[in-house]
């Protein structure tokens, strides 16, 4: 890979093999949807996103819709500034810029006019300091590891339009309520409700990136209007799915 990573253009459902560097990298989608794979569970990255793997982690990554993809990494020294987990971050104007601008053509070798290896440097370090500002985003669906909560997730991944409750999924995996809720903060850090509305929200991205309209996506999710659906969406990505599909035609 080239110092700052580069630019990649991928057809929708491209995927990567499983990879590991040495340094962590960021992930950027200029167009189209990433979903970046790790142990710890899939990091979705829709506009105005930025994803952060750090180094020593097995990733994959795979493109939703035409994807033009941006990678960067990141010394040592900078990596240690940011988490040592996978994350989701908002780019601010300044980041995404920064990041177009580390991308673009030639860069990556240093020949590229005025923007020389020193140059570089100052840059990434001011892209760290724009994503330490950023708030992280809710967009890093983690990974559960305890067999009943495996057996629940593989249900919902393969029908996110599943309504069934948690006493009803229990009931399927051979666990109690209480167990399965006790699980799911003690392994992901959050209500089974909060994440089956990021696995919701994941879904939502990759088929608004495929071309579906708000509607058929609400009903493919899970939402039993499209107005919930509305609701939920425009609360995690800050915009609503019409304007954000118009945005990415």
């Amino acid at each position: 890979m080239w110092p700052s990573g580069g630019r990649h253009l991928w057809p929708s459902g491209e995927i990567s093999p499983p990879q590991v560097h040495d340094r962590g990298h960021l992930v950027y989608a200029a167009g189209g949807v990433l979903a970046v794979h790790t142990a710890r569970g899939t990091s979705i990255v829709p506009a105005n996103r930025v994803a952060w793997t750090p180094a020593g982690f097995t990733h994959r990554h795979r493109a939703h819709g035409d994807t033009d993809m941006r990678i960067v990494f990141l010394a040592p020294s900078l990596a240690r500034l940011v988490p040592d987990r996978p994350a989701v971050f908002l780019a601010s104007g300044l980041a995404r810029e920064v990041l177009l601008t580390l991308t673009g053509p030639r860069n990556y070798d240093g020949t590229a006019p005025g923007h020389t290896r020193a140059a570089r440097s100052r840059l990434l370090r001011v892209l760290v300091d724009e994503l330490r500002e950023a708030d992280e985003q809710p967009l890093h669906l983690p990974e559960p590891h305890d067999d009943r909560l495996r057996a629940l997730a593989r249900m919902l991944y393969e029908n996110p339009a599943d309504t069934a409750t948690l006493a009803e999924l229990g009931r399927r995996t051979g666990a109690s309520t209480r167990t399965l809720s006790r699980l799911f903060r003690a392994e992901l850090g959050m209500t089974f409700y909060e994440w089956r509305t990021q696995l919701r929200i994941h879904h939502a991205l990759v088929l608004l990136a495929e071309g579906h309209d708000t509607t058929r996506t609400a009903y493919a999710c899970g939402w039993a209007n499209p107005s919930g659906f509305i609701a939920a969406f425009t609360d995690v990505i800050g915009t609503t799915p019409g304007r954000y599909r118009a945005g990415h035609r």
